[in-house]
């Protein structure tokens, strides 16, 4: 019966054409999913800042090491519990409901980092980690369920859907940057929790345009009461875990650092991968055409996973850098270094449009999903070999100009329009239907793993010299790209008709 639901969902969204020519409950999904990135980049765009500002300036006065570490360890557990998030999602509660709850989680986290104290500032991002493996997986995949397999507007509709993203990412730093670096870091925090209420406000409101869309869990075939069972002993065991940690600190027998947490994070993240992707493969449920569909998920995994590795470093590397070596004055006005973080959002709502656009001008002639990811890698290699030439006119502690590292998010932000709204449509075209929410799941593992490693490289940014630093990041990156490439065609053959 569900099967069927959707299906009457998705031919009636075919004739929908309320929103720019897209289903109408798009705009519910774009503008939800602005204010939640406008609280996530609000935050994130302070984070490393905060930690590594002095105690007199008001910040935690840790260390670039501890600060990349921690910073990296919480970004990839914002993607890692995008994978329980999802099958949460798709087995118990359903698509709609976990994107309500994810969203209530994220506000409670940063109105705890709006309270000063290490204890708060912790438990906020806690919150905030919950929420958005709930939030974020699911209302992708959403998105992808307004369309049928067939409607050419998909892929349009995820680049559509990626600038309501983007138009929360770039007034985040404008706005919570501002006030966390001129006024209080905790009141910039508040205020990114603000922007989160204001989404779940407009989500509720504009859920009469999703219909059936996201409503009910996928069918099970052991049964929702089993699922939660299964649930409810996952929470206990990582509970039991986490207590046991937590009584080992305390008894003084087991010292536990920002780096231990790190290692374990890095730990989980390998053995999670590992049996992921080993389930994927021996399961015997997946046709032919599902099985060789999954070797390209594989790959594109990998692709994606080292291609965010370079990528964040905007918000750790390469916000130092803006922090200490850019030249912050216009006009004699000296900006927030945390503005930078705009310039990402605003290139993609450029061109953005631009690139929706090619695609479908580009009909048959369009490059496939490997191609797109193969590109993103060599543009993002290139932006750092800008930064090279940066890093050298900055050696010896001189400031040079901004326009370097606009330079370098431009070439970035190419990268990342032909990766990741190009990868959130694939995987919901490559992945069977009834884990079409784990697998969003899996698309943003890869996206923890490419956190998770950014996160280390911050860390011993300062034991190398930058130069050394970004040449070795864009001669792995375009490398990479170029191997990728050769393997295009074949991985086309694999995808079975889906481009």
């Amino acid at each position: 019966m569900m099967q069927s639901q959707t299906g009457a969902i998705s031919e009636a969204a075919a004739h929908d054409k309320g929103f720019f020519g897209h289903p109408r409950g798009l705009a519910t999904l774009f503008f939800t999913e602005t204010f939640e990135r406008f609280s996530f980049y609000g935050m994130k765009a302070l984070l490393i800042l905060f930690m590594t500002a002095s105690l007199e300036r008001g910040g935690l006065g840790f260390s670039v090491a501890k600060s990349g570490v921690i910073y990296g360890g919480y970004m990839a557990m914002v993607y890692l519990c995008c994978l329980p998030g999802g099958w949460i999602a798709d087995r118990i509660i359903g698509h709609r409901r976990a994107v309500l709850y994810g969203g209530g989680f994220i506000a409670f986290g940063h109105f705890s980092m709006a309270i000063p104290g290490l204890t708060t500032f912790y438990l906020g991002m806690a919150l905030i980690v919950i929420g958005t493996g709930l939030l974020k997986p699911n209302i992708s995949t959403m998105v992808g369920q307004l369309y049928t397999p067939a409607d050419h507007r998909r892929d349009a509709g995820f680049s559509i859907f990626y600038m309501g993203i983007n138009l929360g990412a770039l007034i985040a730093p404008f706005a919570c940057g501002y006030v966390g670096e001129r006024i209080n870091w905790h009141l910039g925090f508040g205020l990114a929790g603000i922007g989160m209420v204001f989404g779940l406000i407009q989500y509720s409101l504009g859920g009469k345009y999703l219909g059936e869309t996201g409503l009910h869990p996928a069918p099970s075939p052991v049964g929702v009461a089993t699922e939660k069972r299964r649930l409810w002993i996952g929470i206990l065991a990582t509970g039991a875990v986490l207590g046991s940690l937590a009584l080992l600190s305390i008894s003084g027998a087991v010292v536990i650092t920002a780096q231990t947490i790190s290692n374990l994070v890095g730990i989980l993240l390998i053995i999670l991968s590992a049996a992921v992707f080993a389930w994927l493969f021996n399961a015997a449920d997946w046709t032919p055409l599902e099985k060789r569909r999954l070797i390209v998920i594989g790959v594109l995994y990998i692709a994606s996973a080292l291609f965010w590795a370079a990528f964040e470093q905007t918000g750790s590397t390469l916000n130092l850098f803006a922090d200490r070596n850019t030249d912050l004055h216009v006009l004699g006005y000296e900006y927030p270094a945390s503005w930078f973080q705009a310039a990402n959002p605003i290139i993609i709502i450029l061109l953005a449009p631009l690139v929706a656009w090619l695609w479908v001008r580009l009909g048959s002639k369009e490059p496939s999903s490997p191609a797109k990811f193969a590109w993103a890698l060599i543009f993002v290699g290139l932006g750092f070999v800008v930064m090279i030439f940066a890093a050298m006119r900055a050696a010896g502690g001189a400031q040079v100009s901004g326009m370097w590292l606009w330079m370098t998010y431009l070439l970035h932000t190419i990268g990342e329009l032909c990766l990741s709204p190009v990868g959130l449509s694939a995987f919901t075209k490559l992945a069977p239907a009834r884990v079409a929410g784990f697998m969003m799941g899996v698309w943003f593992l890869s996206s923890a793993i490419g956190e998770y490693i950014g996160g280390r490289v911050a860390s011993v940014s300062e034991t190398f010299s930058l130069p050394a630093l970004f040449g070795t990041v864009a001669l792995f990156t375009i490398g990479l790209g170029l191997v990728l490439a050769l393997f295009v065609k074949p991985m086309k053959k694999l995808m079975g008709g889906v481009n």
